[in-house]
Order: structure tokens, then sequence, then C-alpha cells
């Protein structure tokens, strides 16, 4: 599972105080925290708050790499904010993201190429979220095909189906995940799926086992990757168990530890 870790954003008090104040050791601190707890990549937002976002982008990503060495997801429906901080990153970083409107598709896919990133794809457009299994589907092949047009490569596209509040939205779960099997049949070598999983318990009681939940059917359904909240060990756990059960990884009696070592 490709983890991304979801709290360097600015839309946390903490997080956005730090921006501002220009405080590395917050930001560093969740960074290698984030990492130590499993995440293989680090979602890096200014939020919406931010008064400099090119240069608060720029910041962030020359902060967290002086700490940690992994990729880097630049979060901002900015396309120059995120090319900012493309031209800094160290490692493959991911976009995030593009929907599926041919406007936002044009720009972000040369910068895709350009830069040898990863992309997320949101099955979204300016109706918004689609409220059926079926209209994420489209919206999602409409993706794929527009990066095959573009000759991105669709082993770095990672297709997001959009998670709606459960407590809201509660028909929306079922279709998520019936459509996470779907994607897979887009393309062929199957497409990535990616979801931004706290989405899925926000303004609920009971949080975070909605998102456990939640997790684990999804990676039953083919789900490769999450927007998620690393520092959460009964997630990860619940992440870590379900692999081994649906044979993705070798048991062995602490393979709780084993996984996070490795």
């Amino acid at each position: 599972m490709f983890i991304i870790g979801e709290l360097i954003n600015g839309m946390y008090k903490q997080v956005g105080r730090a921006i501002a104040e220009k405080d590395k050791k917050v930001i560093q601190d969740l960074a290698k925290r984030q990492v130590e707890a499993g995440a293989r990549a680090l979602d890096v937002n200014c939020g919406p708050l931010s008064k400099n976002p090119l240069s608060d982008m720029q910041w962030l990503v020359e902060t967290i790499q002086e700490v940690v060495d992994v990729s880097l997801s630049l979060d901002s429906t900015k396309p120059d904010v995120i090319e900012a901080g493309l031209k800094l990153v160290k490692q493959k970083a991911v976009i995030n993201s593009t929907s599926a409107d041919q406007e936002k598709l044009d720009k972000l896919l040369p910068m895709a190429n350009k830069y040898k990133t990863y992309l997320i794809g949101l099955s979204l457009d300016k109706k918004g979220v689609p409220q059926d299994k079926d209209r994420r589907i489209e919206l999602a092949a409409t993706i794929a095909a527009a990066a095959q047009d573009a000759s991105f490569p669709v082993e770095d596209l990672l297709l997001d189906p959009v998670v709606l509040p459960v407590n809201v939205a509660q028909a929306q779960g079922i279709n998520v995940i019936e459509a996470i099997r779907e994607f897979k049949l887009l393309t062929s070598p199957a497409p990535k799926v990616i979801v931004g999983l706290s989405n899925v318990s926000q303004g609920t009681c009971e949080r975070n086992l909605i998102n456990r939940i939640f997790l684990v059917m999804a990676i039953g359904a083919g789900l490769d990757s999450a927007i998620l909240d690393p520092l959460d060990k009964e997630l990860m756990n619940s992440l870590i168990a379900a692999e081994l059960i649906l044979n993705k990884q070798i048991y062995c009696d602490s393979f709780l530890d084993a996984y996070r070592k490795k």
C-alpha cells in the first residue's frame, strides 16, 4: 500500500500557524513522525488561509526535505503553486490533483510529464461529485483516456473515485467500493486507485472506527493507495492485517513489527 500522510495541511490550526510563523520544528516533527509510522509519501498543502501559497509551498518542500527523504504529494488547486514545489522536490513527486475537466487535464498532464511525477485524477467535474458508480467510472475513463493521449504512463496514474462523508451520503460508500473494482478494468495494465480516506468519516462520531472499516473494505476491492493519518496506530494495524489476509504480505508471528521495519 502506497501510504500518503495527510497531516501537513494548513487547514489544521497548528500547521497553519507554523506556516504563517515559519516554524520549522512543527512541520519537521510531523514529517518525521508520519514517515516513522509508515508513510511512503507526505501530502503538502498550504491551506486556504495562506497569503502567499507559492512561497509557502516552496518553504514547506524545503523544510520537509531537510529531515525526510520521501515522495511529496503537492496539493493545491493552483497549478503554479504545484509547479513551484515540483522545481524543488528531490524524490518522484505526486501532483494532487486533476479533475476530469479538460482545462485542468490540459494544464496538469503536461506538467506531470515534464517533471515525471505521479498524478492523482479525481472522478469529478464542474458538475461536482457523481452520485452513482457509473458516472464515477465514466469520469475516471475520461482521465485515463486523456493520460494515454498525452503519453502519460498509466502506472503513474492514481484514480480517485472521491469518497463522501457517510453521515451525509451513506449510499456513496458502496458506490466507491464498486467503482474501485471497475476502475481496474479501464486500462491495461490496470491503473492504480487511491482514496482520501478521512473524507468518509468527516463530521461523524467514531471517526477512527469508520476509517478503519472502510479502508479494509477498499483494500479488499483493490485499493492501491490512500491519503490517511499514519499516526492512527489501529488504522495502520488494520491495513497491515488486511494485506496479510489478502496474501500481499508473508505471515510471521510478529507481522505488524515486520511490516513496519520493512
